[in-house]
């Protein structure tokens, strides 16, 4: 076994340095140019075919179904499945037929309905429009039906009490002016004394206080008699006239 140490002149011992072997200090000055040397690639290399996985990724993928149906269809099934197709369709555009001619029946239904509703308020409407219009007419032509009634009470006493004046009275000649000037007024709101005397008995415009044998037999049937004169006012009856009727 050899010294680690040498001795020089001075007798200090010195470390021994061990000798490098020439084969490995010219590999390790070699290998840092082989690693910065650039290596190039050759043109077969490049162009190399893709790996499974980029393959893979760059096809689409199928679904499932139809990857299955793809399989398995063969020649003689596609013209069956092309029929089958096509009356699948058909099916479903005649169900689809069908419910939009049910739903256009309905509609006509409906809209008849609401066409004879319609007709039937109209008529109400129509019917209650013309009513009102009676109403109101007969309104404005007997607005003062109560009034003009109330008054004919006094009308029959002031023709009584000028029918027992004499003549020669000064006040009845006063009294035929103020009955005259009231009867004009009470025309002009379509009062009119009705002509009872000598005419045929009418129920509709007469009523019948008693009966006396006829005087003649063209009397037969007659007013003979009033006893209360009777009015009409806009052509309807306002008071029945009170007379004695021949029998």
């Amino acid at each position: 076994m050899s010294e680690p140490y040498e001795h020089d002149d001075t007798g200090k011992p010195t470390p021994q340095v061990p000798e490098e072997n020439p084969g490995t200090q010219e590999a390790e000055n070699t290998a840092p140019a082989a690693e910065n040397t650039p290596v190039t690639e050759t043109p077969a290399e490049s162009e190399a075919a893709p790996s499974e996985e980029e393959k893979a990724e760059k096809t689409p993928a199928v679904p499932a179904g139809e990857e299955t149906a793809a399989e398995t269809e063969t020649p003689e099934e596609a013209p069956a499945a092309e029929d089958h197709s096509r009356k699948a369709r058909k099916k479903r555009a005649e169900r689809q037929m069908d419910e939009m001619a049910t739903k256009v029946e309905e509609m006509g239904h409906k809209l008849a309905e609401m066409n004879d509703k319609y007709m039937r308020i109209y008529s109400e409407y129509e019917n209650y429009r013309k009513r009102t219009s009676m109403e109101k007419a007969g309104l404005i032509l007997n607005g003062g039906k109560d009034v003009i009634k109330l008054m004919l009470p006094v009308i029959d006493d002031m023709e009584r009490a000028l029918a027992n004046m004499q003549d020669s009275d000064a006040a009845k000649e006063g009294m035929q002016l103020i009955l005259k000037n009231m009867l004009n007024a009470l025309q002009q709101k379509g009062l009119k004394p009705m002509e009872a005397m000598g005419a045929k008995f009418d129920e509709n415009f007469h009523e019948a206080i008693t009966q006396i044998p006829a005087p003649t037999p063209e009397a037969k049937g007659t007013v003979i008699d009033v006893v209360k004169k009777g009015y009409f006012l806009n052509d309807e009856v306002l008071r029945f006239a009170q007379v004695v009727v021949a029998n």
